[in-house]
């Protein structure tokens, strides 16, 4: 009887129990911490995913819009002109000009040129030039050179000259010979210049000025001068070599005159180009949408929903993108949408081109196809002519009203999108709180309203989407702000578990402590008790 009384005692009080304490702590504590853990990780592992995923839709349609809009930059999907003889010009299509029908013949009889003096040498760089004021005269006025005991050498005689404003540029050339000053305009005839010492001057001074009729002064070694040419048997002039404003939608730039020879400019279209852009088009939309499904997809009995499922601005991002088939690119043609060109969209949303479509629509109507690339600008009225370039004011419908044209003493006057334009000369220009703004016009009469057309075109379309969805007001930024936020909220939420979870383990270490003193004072007792009951059992026997 005692045996049993002495190993229900010690197995109360846990004798040869082997706890691990420590061991168990860590149990106690993993088995709290860890659902809070998984479940706190896993809102984290889907935020991080979300960002990425807005990332993601948002880089995927910039870049879809950027590649096409660089494409389109490069020229490749618009009519060219060609030459018959580079040697004597280039030429190259203005954006959104229609020139397929281009067929004319230009002869250069001359290049533009500017004047050009040169002085006569002088010892080097520091050498007196003489005090005293030189007059500059050009057509833009007079301007003063002023020379005094500061700049009394040829370097601030240059200075001089070319903190005037006036257009006309100094320059040093040094050899073995010296220093000599030069000067030089602006191309054209009207860029000629003279320079004039004044009569109190000192006499070194005078060795800088010129006009035709001065001697002693400096030496003109190129006239100013137009650009002659002859277009279909017209005489023409200009003042550049660079000129866009002779043939409707193209740029010339002049590089050898060769009279007495015609040089023909034609026209080349990019049809295989254009056909190219089409499917790439396709591919790249094809590609994005897989993109944004993968992003969005619904959860399924073996699968997750995709990151993104449910977001606004994707959702917004898709919307638009199943429209840009049907939204008007272009006007004036026979061919207005990709639809109508042969690209549709298949049940399951992405696109095909019907080739045999395309191929029909470039050959009814290869400007109207080339337009959806290459947008233009129109005017209701052919007394309202455009004169800004295209890109200049955002696609659009602008009403112009109450146009009045301009002349020498008064300028043009008249309303552009609502809001009174800004008369220069016999242009009006759109003011700039306009919608229209940076849209030029010209009235050549009495207009009491016409409507300006700048079209979208394909990569105005895609950039309007990219712009709308990514700009800091749009959707794309509030869903990364709301998620930037929850990432913080997340972040507490982990340094608030992580903190009651060190709390509750420190609560543990404290009360397993406390318990292993009592189980050591109750061993201590357990321990005197054995002692007692073994002396008893003696003394019984």
């Amino acid at each position: 009887m005692v045996t049993s009384v002495s190993s229900s005692i010690a197995s109360t009080l846990g004798i040869g129990s082997g706890i691990d304490t420590a061991s168990l702590i860590d149990q106690l504590a993993t088995a709290s911490r860890t659902p809070k853990d998984t479940t706190l990780k896993a809102k984290e592992d889907l935020n991080t995913a979300q960002i990425s995923g807005v990332a993601s839709a948002s880089s995927a349609i910039s870049s879809f819009s950027t590649a096409l809009t660089q494409l389109i930059a490069g020229g490749t999907l618009f009519t060219q002109p060609t030459v018959s003889d580079s040697t004597v010009f280039s030429a190259t299509a203005l954006a959104g000009a229609r020139i397929g029908t281009l067929s004319t013949q230009l002869e250069v009889r001359q290049l533009a040129q500017a004047q050009s003096l040169v002085s006569t040498n002088l010892t080097d760089v520091n050498t007196a030039v003489g005090k005293g004021k030189l007059t500059l005269t050009t057509k833009n006025g007079s301007f003063d050179v002023n020379i005094d005991d500061s700049n009394n050498n040829l370097i601030g005689l240059a200075r001089a000259i070319n903190n005037t404003g006036s257009g006309v540029t100094a320059a040093i050339v040094e050899d073995t010979n010296g220093a000599r000053l030069t000067l030089k305009s602006g191309t054209g005839a009207e860029q000629a210049f003279t320079l004039a010492a004044d009569v109190g001057a000192e006499v070194g001074l005078s060795r800088f000025a010129y006009s035709p009729s001065t001697t002693g002064g400096m030496t003109r070694a190129q006239q100013a001068q137009d650009a002659l040419l002859r277009l279909d048997g017209v005489d023409v002039s200009r003042s550049s070599n660079s000129i866009s404003d002779l043939i409707d939608g193209v740029k010339i730039d002049l590089k050898s005159a060769k009279p007495g020879t015609n040089v023909s400019l034609g026209a080349s279209r990019p049809t295989d180009a254009i056909k190219q852009a089409v499917s790439d088009v396709v591919d790249t939309y094809n590609a994005l949408k897989a993109t944004l499904d993968e992003l969005t997809k619904a959860a399924t009995g073996t699968t997750a929903a995709g990151p993104l499922h449910g977001d606004t601005g994707v959702r917004m991002l898709r919307n638009q993108l199943s429209r840009l088939t049907a939204t008007t690119l272009a006007s004036g043609g026979s061919y207005s949408t990709l639809a109508e060109i042969g690209v549709s969209t298949q049940r399951d949303g992405t696109l095909t081109v019907d080739s045999s479509r395309l191929e029909t629509a470039l050959s009814i109507d290869p400007d109207a196809v080339e337009a959806l690339f290459n947008p233009g600008q129109s005017s209701s009225d052919p007394l309202v002519k455009i004169t800004s370039a295209y890109g200049r004011a955002k696609p659009g419908t602008y009403t112009v009203t109450n146009l009045v044209p301009g002349d020498l003493t008064t300028p043009a006057s008249g309303n552009i999108a609502g809001k009174p334009a800004i008369g220069a000369a016999g242009r009006l220009i759109a003011a700039l709180t306009s919608d229209a703004v940076g849209l030029q016009i010209e009235a050549q009469g009495n207009v009491a309203s016409a409507t300006i057309t700048v079209d979208l075109g394909l990569g105005g379309a895609l950039k309007q989407i990219s712009d709308m969805l990514t700009s800091s007001s749009g959707p794309f930024a509030a869903s990364t702000t709301r998620l930037k936020a929850e990432t913080t909220k997340l972040s507490d939420d982990r340094a608030k578990m992580e903190s009651r979870e060190t709390a509750y383990r420190q609560r543990l270490t404290t009360q397993f402590t406390s318990m292993n003193k009592m189980v050591s004072a109750y061993k201590a007792t357990q321990s005197y008790i054995e002692q007692q009951v073994a002396i008893w059992t003696k003394s019984d026997s």
